[in-house]
């Protein structure tokens, strides 16, 4: 068994499964997050949030697949009996973008679901994540990086029913520069990660999102005024984490507390899964 200061890993996310009684944690292998070419991805597993056990493969690229570096922030969402991974994926020439796998469980393995990218070809996009509207209609959220348009976008476009391919002109949520609390990189552009919606107990849709603000990074909060995924969305003058971690995501554990998976420091190679305790106001979210 391993802590998680043990794993070496960018953007946790964290799958409870409950009839297993097992949490499993997907991420960005470190050592190859910003150099080299990666293995795939794996994943570590606990009953307990403290103590886990892996690292054990679940992606491993077919000869020819079309990436060879850059394989980030894979997300694991159940949807109808089967367990779909989105993911970042780049290559020298090609645009980065977000790739849909599938397994019939969360060991995986995973195998190609889409036919190539279903982010915009043309567009570098990163970081996508599945959101279900309260119908069933499926959506993806995802990122246009800042190294392509300098203020950093955040958008969304319907899915498929078989989360294969969007089926609709992606929506211009927000840029990185509107929320209060972010400040411009070191080449002045603004940076868009890692976002995630939450439902509040009152109803209530908020995101989370990462980016750059006074003490390095930090993720932030953003409320949909209709609450619907396409707002207006109202960003939260205070971040929910400004201690340099970020590309979060929330889940609840046994007992339906509510917690914040994140990585820190945002520094390779010292960058590792942190769990925080998470409580909801009226309005918003606080870390504890």
């Amino acid at each position: 068994m391993i802590r998680l200061s043990d794993i070496h890993f960018r953007d946790p996310f964290i799958l409870p499964v409950p009839v297993e009684n097992t949490y499993y944690m997907y991420g960005t292998q470190g050592a190859t997050a910003w150099d080299g070419r990666p293995e795939g991805f794996d994943v570590y597993r606990s009953c307990d949030l403290l103590n886990w056990e892996g690292p054990f493969p679940v992606f491993r690229p077919e000869p020819g697949f079309w990436s060879d570096h850059h394989y980030w922030a894979p997300e694991v969402h159940h949807v109808k009996g089967r367990f779909y991974m989105f993911a970042s994926f780049k290559a020298n020439g090609m645009s980065r973008a977000v790739q849909v796998l599938v397994a019939d469980h969360p060991m995986g393995p995973f195998e190609l679901h889409s036919l190539g990218p279903i982010t915009p070809r043309a567009w570098e996009c990163l970081d996508g994540t599945l959101y279900m509207e309260k119908d069933g209609t499926p959506w993806l959220i995802f990122c246009r990086e800042w190294l392509q348009v300098t203020d950093g976008e955040i958008y969304a476009a319907k899915l498929a029913d078989t989360l294969d391919r969007i089926i609709s002109e992606p929506q211009l949520l927000f840029r990185a520069s509107e929320a209060p609390w972010v400040k411009p990189n070191d080449d002045g552009g603004f940076v868009t990660d890692g976002p995630f919606l939450h439902h509040m107990n009152n109803g209530r849709l908020l995101m989370i999102w990462s980016s750059l603000g006074e003490q390095g990074y930090t993720t932030g909060i953003t409320r949909s005024v209709s609450g619907r995924i396409t707002g207006p969305w109202v960003h939260e003058e205070n971040p929910l984490y400004d201690e340099d971690g970020g590309h979060g995501m929330l889940f609840r554990d046994w007992y339906s507390n509510l917690l914040l998976a994140l990585h820190a420091p945002n520094h390779n190679p010292n960058e590792r899964p942190s769990i925080l305790r998470v409580e909801e106001s009226a309005d918003s979210l606080e870390a504890k």
